[in-house]
């Protein structure tokens, strides 16, 4: 899943990308509110998380702006302020919940889970096709009775597999999703993780379940 983390302070928006990632978010930084609003318009992501106060533009207008445009992500804001009436504002404009700083991690992470929990609530943890079995919530693989060790892109990229069984997820929608702006588009990063995984959960011959399509992308089923 990817996130938008739009936030002003080198140290916090560091902080709080480390701790994403290492939870198998991939996470797209912009340090100001026009920046984070550009970012929130050309781009799909699962969750945006906004600081209120930002140069260029505020939170609250960053805000408006997206939601003004349809664009119903959920979004988490973050702010210094704990006054009733800034969020009551911030949560009639379209925010999804509120975050006061300082915060402590644990909760900052059991919200962002909690509101991409919403969309889809009756979706479960468990994803299985053939004897493949990935538990997103214990991030773990298995394959018949043997557990499977995946760094965490390649679990990432599994998962999003997992989660479209039989459809042709192209070159950009994999990396729209599993991984952020930064990453070179000419780049070959999908083959080399494409074949890792591969390697990893024995998909060869009759028990290849991820197939290459050709000019189009990848699929996964039996």
């Amino acid at each position: 899943m990817r996130i938008l983390l739009v936030e002003d302070e080198p140290k916090i928006a560091n902080f709080i990308k480390q701790s994403l990632e290492a939870e198998y978010f991939a996470v797209d930084v912009a340090e100001d509110g026009e920046q984070g609003s550009h970012l929130a318009h050309i781009n799909e992501y699962d969750l945006i998380i906004l600081d209120n106060l930002l140069p260029k533009k505020e939170g609250i207008e960053v805000l408006r702006e997206v939601r003004t445009s349809g664009i119903t992500t959920p979004i988490l804001i973050l702010s210094v302020t704990n006054e009733a009436l800034k969020k009551v504002d911030l949560l009639n404009t379209g925010a999804d919940d509120y975050l006061t700083k300082p915060f402590v991690l644990s909760e900052l992470l059991a919200r962002v889970r909690a509101l991409l929990r919403r969309p889809k609530p009756i979706e479960s943890d468990m994803f299985t096709i053939g004897d493949l079995v990935l538990d997103a919530k214990k991030y773990t693989v298995r394959r018949g009775k043997k557990d499977i060790y995946l760094t965490r892109k390649e679990f990432m990229l599994l998962h999003y597999l997992m989660q479209n069984e039989g459809t042709v997820l192209s070159r950009g929608m994999i990396l729209e999703h599993v991984w952020d702006m930064n990453t070179d588009i000419f780049s070959n990063t999908i083959e080399s993780h494409m074949l890792s995984l591969r390697k990893k959960i024995g998909d060869s011959g009759k028990s290849r379940i991820i197939q290459t399509v050709p000019s189009r992308g990848y699929k996964i089923g039996v």
